[in-house]
């Protein structure tokens, strides 16, 4: 799928006609966005056509799993940032890379699926909520800026996943706690890798080694980029909190083990002493006390049950059972 939006004389317009790029190019006032999700190779051969990208640009533009990155070429700079998204059903994270072509009147933006964030955009840019003037730049910091305010959403989600992680540590038979640990951990290290580069993106352009923002215009990037360091410490902190519930699962964990071994061990205590009387009384000598008497097998398992209570009393007072 495949939109152009226009932004000329102060007035946004949806153009079906892709014919008009090149017109449209050559008028410096005249901005454009052509979005593409899932492009077909007709459609990126028109990018390569209309504005000239290099072929391991748009190669980069169309990976799944490229890292979130900014390059320079002439005449444009590519952008790599991810939209991120919590699935509440299946309790994972969702990474959708959106490819970035900003020109001097331009923005081209490829995804390999829906990003409410395009839409979101376009609509809060209709509001006048941002910057003045239809310029690339804040179109560009308006679609920066919807990405990554999403994350304080998904941030929100895990750690109420992390509260009930907590919760369920100390829930007897909950067997999966250390798995879904194991697999919040996973999702956190996948999601720094994604904030922690797109956070070198944002300062490269506060130093202004990519000269895409007017000076002026800095203030709102340093604001995304605020975002993206406490986006980061947050995720730090969740990790550790996750590192601590992993420990307090495995204590108890091995409490609860040793507390079963302490059990058996003093069963096998009561047993053995049962089991000695049993063996005195079970020798094959002929002459033996109470061998032959009537009352010989009772005094034996009497005998056995003393033994046993007077140790199960015993260990109750200590404290051990």
């Amino acid at each position: 799928m495949v939109t152009l939006h226009t932004f000329q004389r102060q007035q946004l317009q949806q153009l079906t006609d892709f014919d008009q790029i090149s017109e449209l190019l050559l008028q410096p006032r005249t901005m454009i966005w052509l979005d593409l999700e899932q492009p077909t190779d007709a459609e990126i051969a028109l990018l390569r056509e209309e504005f000239g990208f290099h072929p391991l640009a748009t190669e980069d533009a169309l990976q799944m799993h490229e890292r979130p990155k900014i390059e320079t070429y002439p005449g444009y700079y590519l952008i790599i940032f991810y939209s991120v998204e919590y699935d509440a059903k299946q309790r994972t994270l969702q990474f959708l890379p959106v490819a970035l072509f900003v020109g001097a009147n331009y923005l081209v933006s490829i995804r390999s699926g829906p990003v409410r964030h395009v839409q979101e955009t376009l609509v809060r840019w209709q509001s006048n909520g941002y910057m003045p003037g239809y310029q690339v730049s804040s179109v560009l910091y308006a679609l920066i800026d919807a990405i990554v305010d999403d994350y304080f959403v998904v941030l929100d989600a895990l750690g109420e996943q992390i509260d009930d992680i907590e919760d369920e540590i100390f829930q007897r038979g909950r067997h999966e706690v250390a798995s879904d640990i194991f697999t919040m951990k996973k999702d956190l290290l996948l999601l720094r890798r994604i904030v922690a580069p797109e956070r070198d993106i944002l300062n490269v352009l506060l130093r202004q080694e990519v000269r895409i923002f007017h000076p002026r215009e800095l203030t709102y990037v340093r604001d995304v980029y605020d975002h993206l360091v406490r986006i980061t410490e947050s995720i730090d902190l969740y990790r550790d909190l996750l590192s601590s519930a992993l420990d307090s699962y495995l204590s108890l964990q091995g409490n609860q083990l040793n507390q079963l071994v302490k059990v058996l061990t003093l069963w096998s205590i009561i047993l053995m002493s049962c089991s000695l009387v049993a063996g005195i009384y079970g020798m094959n000598f002929a002459l033996m006390p109470e061998l032959e008497q009537p009352w010989g097998y009772p005094f034996a398992l009497g005998l056995m049950l003393t033994i046993a209570v007077g140790l199960a009393i015993y260990f109750k007072r200590r404290r051990w059972w």
